[in-house]
């Protein structure tokens, strides 16, 4: 009886190994790129051979048994009716407190256990608590492997309901109803418009934004446009003949090709709010993102058209696709100048990171205005023309402007200010996140900076004592050309947590190469609309023991 029951033991102990073995090598092979290579794994030798034959003798009996038993317990599972659950059941359970499950096709997981052995850290695989993980293996393919599947069929708690309906969509009344579907990875602030960001961690996990996780800003219904009736109207100069372009007539112009970061105006608004109420969508730091755009220069489109350098001051103006119930369009303007600059890189985009615009973000054709406010950069564009004001659009002239702090809504007056284009020096922590819990010894940090107008980053400061002592970080991403710095730069800096530290108050400031540099606090910077907050970033941490 007591071998027996000491190979119970034996057994469960061995199938508990076998897992963590099994999850120990999905950890290395998944945060491995070289598919070659083969985990070495710590082994237990004695000076004694016959101990060593003997243990050995003894690890294959066991083991022949762990398999045996293994192979017993799939069968019987297999031969079982599996457990079935609801959509909403499996959406309940989001939290450590409730347990995390997943799902896979129509099957059901309980990966609460393997959270926190994530390769990626336990804040990536929360991001699916409650949900699918198709959406987000898609973007991170290394997870779509037989060995990875093994892994996950150890969790299975159960199936699907196939009598369970998918959530319903919009009543087709609705002028929502059209739009596209989304990453459930993105931080909704608004349904309808659409409005919603990548969660921070994700941001700067590359370079170049994936298409699904830029960050979206609509401000009407998303238009479903045909590209082979699409036609862009350029309006010809006076006595001049217009121009009626098909997205072919465009790839006729000579290709150009850009690296740039778009940000919104209102990007980390949350930040003003705890200030001083303001209108606006609660943007966090995620209202920002970098794309390679390809495209039609617009000063080859506007020469063609016969337009030219004018003497006077002049505008193009660009009108979108998407528009109210009023018939309203969105509509927004860029000096003339700067759409005629060849050095400028003003785009009239077709492509999005090599492919096709995605429909939230302007397909088939966009304007891109590197060094400027996203409000200008036109999506689903339909017209084009140049004139001696700025565009009469509501979101030129009455919206995405700065005031000072005294200003309120009874005292504004948006003619008084000028519309925003280029924009000040910005910069963001995305590692770690405001509230996390971090380990003794080391911290990474790691964010992103960005200077509207083409002004490069040329310095990140990190303080770890909220802003009493500095240390420089680690640039990283491409080099930046002067003058025509369109893209972010990403930056890390580690450093060791000061012992006994049981909080970091993390801030972050970025310079560019005019020496322009972030203000210190939200509050000399407040105005009504949220917009334009470039004060130093700041998380707040907690440190284990």
């Amino acid at each position: 009886m007591l071998l027996l029951r000491l190979h119970r033991v034996r057994v469960l102990g061995l199938q508990q190994a076998s897992r963590l073995r099994s999850t120990l090598r999905f950890c290395i092979r998944a945060c491995s790129t070289d598919d070659s290579f083969q985990p070495q794994y710590p082994s237990f030798t004695y000076n004694d051979s016959s101990a060593s034959r003997g243990w050995g003798v003894m690890g294959t009996l066991l083991g022949l048994g762990a398999v045996l038993a293994y192979h017993e317990c799939r069968c019987r599972a297999d031969q079982e009716s599996p457990r079935m659950y609801t959509r909403e059941e499996v959406s309940s359970h989001c939290s450590p407190k409730t347990g995390i499950w997943v799902t896979f096709g129509h099957e059901v997981f309980d990966v609460t256990e393997f959270v926190d052995l994530h390769p990626g850290g336990p804040a990536k695989l929360m991001l699916a608590a409650g949900g699918p993980l198709e959406p987000f293996w898609a973007l991170y393919a290394v997870h779509n492997q037989p060995h990875v599947r093994e892994i996950l069929a150890q969790y299975k708690i159960g199936e699907l309901n196939p009598n369970d309906k998918a959530p319903p969509t919009l009543e087709t009344s609705d002028p929502y109803a059209g739009d596209p579907p989304r990453h459930p990875a993105l931080k909704v602030n608004s349904q309808r418009p659409f409005n919603a960001e990548p969660p921070t961690e994700l941001l700067t996990e590359n370079y170049i934004t994936p298409n699904p996780l830029f960050f979206t800003r609509n401000h009407l219904p998303v238009p479903n446009l045909d590209p082979d009736t699409y036609r862009l109207h350029v309006v010809g100069p006076p006595g001049g003949q217009p121009l009626s372009l098909s997205l072919d007539d465009l790839r006729q112009f000579p290709k150009h090709e850009v690296t740039v970061t778009v940000q919104c105006a209102g990007n980390r608004r949350s930040e003003m709010t705890k200030v001083k109420e303001v209108k606006g969508l609660e943007w966090r730091a995620g209202a920002i993102s970098t794309a390679r755009w390809a495209g039609a220069r617009l000063c080859d489109v506007l020469a063609q058209a016969g337009h030219h350098l004018s003497e006077t001051e002049a505008h193009v103006c660009f009108e979108g696709l998407d528009s109210d119930l009023t018939g309203t369009a969105y509509g927004a303007s860029i000096p003339l100048a700067r759409a005629l600059d060849p050095e400028a890189e003003v785009l009239l985009a077709y492509e999005m990171n090599g492919q096709p615009l995605p429909r939230d973000h302007g397909f088939p054709v966009r304007v891109v205005v590197p060094g400027v406010v996203g409000a200008r950069h036109v999506k689903w564009l339909g017209k084009v023309s140049v004139e001696p004001e700025e565009s009469y659009s509501h979101w030129q002239r009455r919206d995405y402007k700065g005031f000072s702090p005294s200003v309120d809504w009874d005292t504004v007056d948006f003619d008084l200010a000028p519309s925003i284009q280029e924009l000040p020096i910005q910069s963001a922590i995305t590692e770690p996140r405001d509230g996390e819990t971090i380990e003794s010894g080391e911290v990474t940090v790691k964010g992103y900076a960005w200077s509207g107008g083409g002004r490069a980053v040329v310095r990140v400061d990190v303080s770890l004592d909220g802003g009493l002592t500095w240390q420089v970080a680690e640039l990283d991403g491409e080099e930046q050309r002067p003058r025509k710095a369109w893209a972010w730069r990403l930056w890390r800096l580690q450093a060791p947590v000061p012992a006994g530290q049981k909080e970091l108050n993390i801030i972050c400031k970025a310079v560019d190469d005019s020496y322009n540099v972030q203000p210190d606090t939200v509050a000399p910077i407040w105005n009504l609309r949220g917009v334009l907050n470039n004060a130093w970033h700041r998380v707040h941490v907690y440190v284990t023991p």
